[in-house]
């Protein structure tokens, strides 16, 4: 049985469906991902949650993100 990770990111500047879709199928596009949902804030930070069957660099979904022309704005802690 193949183990599920799922990584969470905020998303700046997406404010429709169709910023969603351009995430999504450039982060689908990574080797491992299996799933992506977005919680769509409009113009504010929105979460992204990548599901995938290894665990994926910050690098490689943060270039991901920008592929699609968007920014991976990391977590306040």
């Amino acid at each position: 049985m193949s183990q599920h990770i799922q990584t969470n990111v905020n998303v700046s500047g997406m404010t429709c469906r169709h910023c969603v879709s351009s995430v999504s199928e450039e982060l689908e596009a990574l080797n491992g991902v299996e799933e992506v949902a977005v919680d769509l804030n409009p113009g504010g930070l929105s979460t992204v949650t990548i599901t995938s069957t290894k665990p994926l660099m910050p690098e490689e979904i943060g270039e991901a993100v920008a592929e699609a022309g968007y920014l991976v704005v990391a977590n306040q802690a």
